[in-house]
């Protein structure tokens, strides 16, 4: 295994009703749901209705992660960059990090409900709310994805959705994962570059996800851009890991100058604020004019700022002496980030919008890496795909592969091949003074932001694959 193998975990980084308009009672069981045309279920779980089938397992269940230690990996580096550190196979998934980049579409729904409304406040809310939902997959997810190779690409066509995607990894140090969705109705465009940095901090490990994301709804001539909260992973030497996200995402409106900030909610002293998110939606001239609230593991919802105001202060009297009890009962653990106990539900302010829920994942997800039913079907190798795919594409990494299968062995003997193949290619173009040339994404300016970005430069579903490097 190769010290020059970067460790970072996905920051992304899907499956829910298509739950949007129509609640006035403060209550799940009563919010009517968004029905997406023929996208039910957004085409992440099998339908018998002529919408294309897709896996609802893995071929082989995870192994046990309980006899792997890393502390004498990890001692040495905390404060650093996780950068050029070897971590044991077991800690992965069996999913590259490019694949991890796609679970972002799970909600696509939202980006088509967005494209369908006529007022852009109501736009600004369904965007906000695929936002969210493009991070609620982490919700357990506690492997890492593999590193992609540098060349490395990954293609998902759900036609059942409505889109297309393709990205590549266009750098190798520093790791950046670049991807490009698309409608294929024409009615968005989706895509970023990201360029995740972990640092380590003796319990945790935390992600700082280095990049921007922009959606543009074409029909109505606007781009949205921002960046994920930060993640953090607890407990990576003792205990039982879990996740938080945390820090403020701002949503812009390039055209109309409509903003939404995000803030995701660190868990707190009592666990109280673990996964909440909290921010407004506000127009040009600084008028708000929603309130966003939820969990980023549950469900987002939308209210009157006026009718939130006067719920949070009903609530406020009751908090107080709550709190008085926590802090009598509080106690520190010396070895140990326990995680808070959770409170499953929001509490619902009367008068809200339902604007997303996440669907309850399969029953054997603890057994298969906590995956989605989306994820579980990111690496299918469906009859037919070879003769299309590019021949880079994640789904014929073989340690990847191994690794779904259950032979961990294969899987650890494959990953040392393939980077020591990476490093030897690396070392003949040096020899050469040869340049890496990326194939389906350049360095270009986002004409949005005015920051440099990786713009897809087109062609790929041209499938003229002559010429790509043979990096398996």
């Amino acid at each position: 295994m190769s010290n020059e193998d970067e460790f970072y975990d996905a920051v992304t980084g899907l499956d829910s009703d298509e739950s949007y308009e129509g609640v006035s009672e403060a209550s799940f069981k009563d919010a009517l749901v968004f029905e997406g045309g023929n996208q039910k279920n957004n085409g992440s779980v099998p339908q018998e209705n002529g919408i294309k089938k897709h896996r609802e397992s893995l071929p082989a269940p995870m192994f046990s992660r309980n006899s792997v230690s890393i502390w004498s990996i990890l001692k040495k580096c905390i404060g650093l960059e996780l950068s050029k550190i070897t971590m044991p196979i077991v800690l992965n998934e069996p999913l590259s990090f490019l694949q991890r980049i796609s679970e972002y579409m799970e909600h696509t729904y939202l980006i088509n409900k967005a494209c369908s409304l006529s007022d852009s406040i109501e736009r600004m809310q369904a965007v906000a709310a695929f936002a969210v939902s493009a991070v609620a997959s982490q919700w357990d997810r506690t492997g890492k994805p593999f590193n992609p190779l540098l060349g490395e690409t990954y293609e998902l066509v759900r036609e059942e959705q409505g889109f297309r995607l393709v990205s590549e990894q266009v750098s190798h140090h520093p790791p950046v994962s670049a991807f490009h969705a698309e409608s294929v109705t024409g009615d968005f465009v989706f895509h970023g570059s990201i360029y995740p940095k972990l640092k380590f901090w003796g319990r945790a490990v935390e992600a700082e996800p280095k990049g921007t994301i922009t959606l543009e709804l074409l029909k109505h001539g606007e781009a949205y851009t921002w960046s994920n909260p930060f993640c953090c992973v607890h407990n990576i030497i003792l205990g039982k890991l879990w996740i938080e996200q945390y820090g403020t995402v701002e949503i812009v409106n390039h055209s109309t100058g409509d903003k939404c900030v995000l803030n995701f909610k660190p868990c707190g002293m009592f666990g109280k604020e673990l996964h909440k998110v909290e921010g407004y939606i506000q127009d040009k001239s600084k008028k708000k004019h929603a309130v966003i609230y939820g969990k980023w593991t549950e469900c987002m919802w939308s209210v009157d700022p006026q009718a939130y105001e006067a719920h949070k202060k009903s609530e406020k009297k009751g908090d107080n002496k709550k709190h008085k009890n926590e802090e009598s009962e509080g106690a520190e653990n010396d070895d140990a980030d326990d995680m808070p106990d959770v409170q499953e539900t929001v509490s619902v302010v009367p008068g809200s919008t339902l604007l997303w829920r996440i669907d309850s994942r399969p029953a054997h997800s603890a057994q298969m890496y906590n995956f989605t039913n989306f994820a579980m079907s990111l690496n299918e190798l469906e009859p037919g795909m070879e003769a299309i795919l590019a021949p880079t594409d994640c789904r014929f990494r073989p340690d990847i592969r191994a690794m779904e299968n259950g032979n961990m062995d294969e899987a650890s003997q494959e990953k040392e091949r393939l980077e020591e193949k990476q490093r030897s290619a690396r070392k003949e173009r040096a020899r050469n003074d040869e340049e890496w040339s990326t194939r389906w994404f350049q360095m270009g300016t986002n004409p949005h932001t005015g920051s440099q970005g990786w713009l897809y430069t087109g062609g790929y579903f041209n499938r003229n694959y002559q010429d790509l490097p043979n990096i398996y």
